[in-house]
């Protein structure tokens, strides 16, 4: 199998290409920053379908909670239940349960 190494502006540009609303752009520097470092220890396919199947930006814990029908009142507590990637204070990214 080959395998291609991307840096950062080709991997928001491929999301911007294919999938223009599924992250923000600094949904996508963070998910990169993510990705980057998982990578350090594996190797990981680049498919943005795949990636945007798998994990869903938030802009805020009140957002998350509409959409699991949850009643969080801090983001901390969604860590024991997925992968979360923070964004700034607010927006975050989780891997999708």
């Amino acid at each position: 199998m080959l395998y291609q190494e991307i840096n950062e502006a080709d991997f928001i540009s491929a999301f911007k290409s294919i999938r223009p609303e599924n992250f923000s752009y600094e949904g996508l520097k963070s998910l990169y920053g993510y990705f980057e470092e998982l990578g350090e220890d594996q190797n990981i396919e680049f498919d943005v379908i795949a990636i945007c199947c798998d994990y869903t930006e938030y802009e805020n814990l009140e957002e998350f909670n509409r959409d699991y029908g949850k009643n969080f009142s801090d983001v901390e507590e969604i860590f024991d239940l997925t992968q979360v990637i923070m964004i700034d204070n607010e927006k975050f990214i989780i891997q999708n349960f």
